[in-house]
């Protein structure tokens, strides 16, 4: 432990994506990183997710991003189905309608967490199948009780744990303060992959709700994805049974291969379910308590960025700790501020997302049939990729909208 560092002993609340990555940069500047996370076992579950633009810069430094390839969805085209399951129009870029550039990947979400647990696990302290009842903040340090009864003391508390924030609630107040809904919701789950999908996904269209399943080449399973808007503005995300039962409702009606996945809901070995909504905040940092991730910046699952804005939050944070030498006011106030642009850009991802959801079934009929006419012109990529130039370059913008500092000289080989 590097002695010439103030407040080394940190505690982080999460182990998905932006805990891990803060704890793989912490370790290398020489702090002692904790993670508590409260599941039982690390969370395999999940949907696909980006690391674009300078996420990308970012895994690269780590060391991980060949890794992140080598386990990518390798998916090879899609197919936009009726609700019987006719494919009405496919196509084999999958790149184009993800708006992702040739550097870019697509990973599990589950996949890309654990890759970040194996880096980290052998240099920091994880605690499972429990987290933080209590914070109390004093001049020196935050002392903190466990939900299991446990307690101890550390200089700094990260906040890692997600939209639905525990530190937040606890160290910032009511979540409501600070999450904005934008009146659309979504559900993944996982179900036997009785469409034969290989490498391949199947999104389907009706009035104001999509579906998505796809498979990553798992003869047994696939996953599926639902968004729709509704106009729910008070649910327990809690409540798993609630959830299952307001997507049947919504579903119930569309028949066919669309049936088909609803009567997977009762047996499937995992289930997702929260609104589509963002997280804004007035300060990341309040005393010794800050926020990473969607935990301070959450931009939607809509947007697609989230897993880009905590692996960049968290090389930006741990770097400014390490420059400030474990001096948090300083570091936190140079983190939030390296971080403003960015988030902002990200955030802004999601304007426009309610051209997604058809409005009508006449819609829905026009959008399908468009779309099937074009893709058989001669010229059809040139139109394909005019129609998403404008698209493209926000996104672009977005992934690419911070300049990485070098942080290096603070390794502690390099302070040795």
């Amino acid at each position: 432990m590097n002695t010439t560092i103030k407040n080394q002993n940190i505690l982080v609340s999460g182990a998905s994506i932006a805990g891990p990555a803060l704890a793989f940069w912490l370790n290398k500047y020489g702090f002692n990183v904790t993670i508590v996370e409260k599941t039982s076992v690390l969370r395999e579950g999940g949907y696909r997710v980006d690391v674009r633009g300078v996420a990308v810069d970012v895994a690269e430094r780590m060391g991980l991003m060949n890794k992140i390839r080598q386990s990518g969805t390798a998916m090879r085209g899609s197919s936009f189905i009726n609700s019987s399951g006719k494919r009405m129009v496919s196509m084999a870029d999958p790149d184009m309608f993800g708006m992702r550039q040739p550097n870019d990947a697509e990973i599990m979400r589950g996949d890309l967490s654990t890759i970040l647990y194996e880096a980290t696990k052998n240099d920091v302290t994880y605690i499972f199948n429990d987290s933080i009842a209590d914070l109390v903040q004093t001049a020196e340090d935050v002392r903190v009780t466990f939900k299991s009864g446990k307690s101890g003391t550390f200089d700094l508390v990260v906040g890692a744990d997600g939209l639905h924030s525990n530190v937040r609630n606890i160290a910032f107040g009511d979540s409501k303060n600070f999450i904005q809904n934008f009146g659309y919701y979504f559900a993944i789950f996982t179900i036997p992959n009785f469409l034969g999908l290989d490498h391949w996904e199947l999104s389907y269209m009706a009035e104001s709700r999509v579906m998505n399943v796809f498979s990553t080449g798992d003869q047994n399973e696939a996953k599926a994805l639902f968004m729709f808007a509704s106009d729910t503005s008070d649910y327990n995300y809690r409540d798993t049974e609630a959830q299952k039962k307001t997507l049947y409702v919504r579903y119930r009606d569309d028949g066919g291969e669309i049936s088909r996945v609803m009567n997977c809901l009762a047996g499937t070995p995992d289930f997702y379910f929260d609104s589509i909504s963002q997280v804004h905040m007035d300060s990341l940092s309040r005393g010794r308590v800050v926020l990473l991730g969607d935990a301070g910046y959450c931009p939607s699952p809509a947007a697609g960025q989230g897993t880009s804005l905590a692996l960049v939050g968290a090389y930006t944070l741990a770097g400014e700790l390490a420059a400030a030498a474990g001096d948090y006011q300083l570091a936190f106030s140079r983190y939030e501020k390296n971080m403003g642009g960015f988030i902002a850009k990200n955030q802004e991802l999601i304007k426009g997302m309610e051209q997604m959801f058809p409005k009508s079934k006449r819609q829905v009929w026009l959008q399908t049939n468009a779309m099937r006419l074009m893709l058989r012109l001669p010229w059809k990529e040139k139109i394909l990729k005019g129609m998403f130039k404008k698209v493209q370059q926000k996104v672009d913008d977005a992934a690419n909208g911070i300049v990485l500092k070098d942080y290096t000289a603070f390794e502690k080989e390099a302070v040795k």
